[in-house]
């Protein structure tokens, strides 16, 4: 949560830090601020709102400085002001930090920071640090070109949480510092330029040469310097990393929004995640994590751990495992995993998802269940985030950048790498499984034409969000994996319109939620598998007896009469259905925003990475 951007360089910064800040604000945007070294001292703008006002500040054709740092904010401590925006100075003026984390001890190093003769101004955590480090540098007795890395060093080693930080000195006008612990940031070079942010997105216009820093990592840079240093201020060597991602994949292109985009990217994203790994009669290739026959034959249980979106691709594959593998599979939301104490050992695997890599509950489960002896996949969409480098094994996702906050190709291109993971997992344990192993591998290649199929085909989709979209409450119901596909459909529609709307499995209706439907509710229904079709419709007959309105998402043969609105997909397998069923859910999700007028890309209170628990 939370962006930031740095540069120092020959050219001009604040157009630099605009123009990232601008890509990062599907991290945060209740404020934005920069800081820059104007005439040896500090000069910082910083206001409510987003980045566009601080981008049309009548101060910001005062910033002439080639180095700066700048922070777009999703609050956690104290509300959106110009005060609790970022960047934070300390009360001499004389460091200024941009900060995403959370440092849960700060109320303490305040009182501490209060009685050493300090003054606040905000309501925020952040403030403290540069407080801090101008404490330290301010007892530090040595002058030498040390002296400033050496506060920041003392600084962290007080801070508990966690923290990116960039830090910029009147002191050193020339240097930026910068350090992390479970918060992201990398360092992009190109020649004489070095750049800053806390997401790769943010400086592909000006380089694809990264260097992602790892926990403790703490780096002084200067334009034509880069100094690593480890959690001990021992001096390390560290390696860059071609970006294999272009600077136009992360704009909207011809879209009006970023999330249109990336649903209209998904038969791609789906195809660039099969990538090689079907090959015509030939076992799936997943050399890239080499798990052997005697380790799957002793585990006694998969955990599939996640967040979201996420967390929705591994109830969509469960069913999947369990068939292919006849392994048990328990679906676990991450934030609650550490704390309910699960039965983990070594004949456990935890399979963790998380499309930026940074999401901060899915990485404690992880760390946590490697300490309790179990191996662990992680499923990314970002190569050498953090979740990458503490998993024993990593599959990436191929979909590219995905902006908007509400995510919609890396929910499918999750579900295709976990369905051909359990595909891996069946044929390594050699099952006779062969023939639904088949069927699933040809129609596996099918999906991303019939997904353009459906791409092709909205105008009843966008028909029915005119119909609904002043609705206050809306359902989705479905059994099978058609209820894990009604999950993902509600959040999606709850996350970007801010209608309320919940999940039922259709069975469960007179248990209780039926006794929400009342004349001209909508109930969204979703029918792809046959065994379930006679039930499904009947559950639905239920709802419209009672005066709801029903759309039904479906690929089976449906009394037309009984129901006015009917969206049809192509057939697939019912293992695969969540893949192509959610595509319209998330169009219809789509233009209801839009009718309403909401900002589809960033919406209230949301930001993309959730790097706090």
């Amino acid at each position: 949560m939370c962006g930031i951007v740095g540069y120092v360089g020959k050219k001009k910064a604040s157009p630099i830090l605009i123009n990232g800040l601008l890509k990062l604000e599907y991290r945060g945007y209740d404020s934005a601020g920069i800081a820059t070294i104007e005439n040896g001292n500090i000069f910082c703008i910083k206001n409510k709102g987003r980045v566009k006002e601080l981008q049309n500040s009548k101060d910001i054709d005062k910033l002439n400085s080639t180095i700066g740092i700048s922070h777009t904010r999703w609050a956690t401590h104290g509300k959106p002001s110009s005060a609790n925006a970022h960047p934070h100075l300390d009360c001499h003026k004389n460091f200024a930090v941009v900060h995403n984390g959370i440092i849960e001890n700060y109320i303490e190093l305040k009182n501490f920071l209060i009685n050493a003769g300090y003054s606040f101004s905000s309501e925020t955590d952040t403030e403290v640090i540069p407080n801090l480090i101008d404490y330290y540098y301010s007892i530090d007795k040595e002058s030498g070109p040390d002296k400033f890395v050496n506060a920041v060093h003392k600084a962290i080693l007080d801070l508990k949480g966690s923290y990116a930080i960039a830090v910029l000195s009147k002191y050193e006008p020339d240097t930026i510092i910068v350090a992390r612990k479970d918060s992201p940031l990398v360092i992009g070079i190109n020649n004489d330029e070095k750049f800053i942010a806390s997401d790769i997105p943010a400086i592909l216009d000006y380089t694809n040469n990264i260097f992602i820093l790892d926990d403790g990592d703490l780096v002084k840079i200067t334009q034509n310097n880069l100094t690593f240093y480890n959690k001990n201020l021992e001096k390390i060597d560290k390696k860059s990393k071609i970006i294999t991602w272009d600077a136009k994949s992360s704009d909207k292109g011809n879209f009006e929004h970023y999330m249109l985009k990336e649903i209209y990217e998904q038969p791609t994203a789906i195809r660039e995640t099969i990538g090689t790994r079907i090959v015509p009669n030939k076992k799936c290739d997943f050399s890239d994590i080499n798990i052997s026959k005697s380790y799957l034959s002793e585990i006694s249980r998969i955990y599939i751990v996640a967040c979201g979106t996420a967390m929705h691709a591994g109830v969509c594959v469960k069913p999947i495992f369990e068939k292919l593998t006849n392994i048990p599979v328990e679906v676990d939301i991450a934030s609650e995993f550490r704390y309910r104490e699960p039965l983990i050992d070594s004949h456990t695997l935890i399979i963790c998802i998380s499309q930026s890599g940074e999401t901060a509950d899915t990485i404690a489960a992880l760390k946590n269940a490697k300490a309790n002896g179990s191996k662990t996949i992680a499923i990314s969409n970002v190569i050498g985030s953090s979740i990458t480098r503490e998993a024993d094994y990593t599959l990436y996702t191929h979909a590219g950048p995905e902006i908007a906050v509400a995510s919609t190709k890396a929910y499918t291109s999750q579900i295709t790498l976990l369905t051909l993971l359990a595909i891996h997992f069946a044929e390594v344990l050699d099952l006779p499984k062969t023939e639904i192993i088949d069927s699933l591998k040809n129609e596996l290649l099918e999906i991303p034409s019939k997904a353009n199929i459906i791409l092709e085909n909205v105008d009843a989709i966008k028909d029915f969000a005119k119909k609904i979209c002043k609705e206050t409450d809306i359902f989705f119901i479905g059994r099978g994996l058609d209820y894990a596909a009604a999950m993902e459909a509600s959040l999606k529609l709850k996350e970007i319109s801010y209608i309320h709307s919940d999940s039922y499995q259709s069975g469960e209706l007179k248990h209780g939620p039926i006794a929400l439907i009342e004349e001209d509710v909508t109930v969204i229904g979703i029918i792809t598998d046959r065994r379930l079709l006679d039930k499904s419709t009947s559950n639905l007959q239920e709802v419209i007896s009672r005066g709801a309105k029903t759309l039904i998402i479906t690929n089976q043969d449906v009394d037309k009469k009984a129901f006015p609105y009917i969206y049809n997909i192509p057939k697939i397998h019912p293992f695969l259905s969540p893949i192509l069923s959610i595509i319209p859910l998330q169009l219809l999700a789509y233009y209801v925003a839009k009718e309403k007028g909401l900002d589809v890309d960033k919406p209230r209170n949301l930001a993309k990475s959730v790097t706090v628990e």
